[in-house]
């Protein structure tokens, strides 16, 4: 029986969980933009609604 000894050495072993961290925060990030996307494109901005003479600008 052939054994395969694997050795990943500390610098390595940080930059992997470096980019596992950033890629779970990035997926997150993801998600919560689109959800927020997906949630005002259902829900109305009151702001717009209003006539122009009764808005701010």
């Amino acid at each position: 029986m052939r054994f395969l000894l694997l050795y990943i050495d500390p610098g390595s072993g940080s930059y992997l969980v470096q980019m596992i961290i950033a890629g779970v925060l990035a997926g997150l990030f993801y998600f919560k933009n689109a959800w927020l996307k997906i949630k005002s494109f259902f829900s109305r901005n009151k702001k717009t609604d209003l006539p122009k003479d009764q808005s701010n600008g």
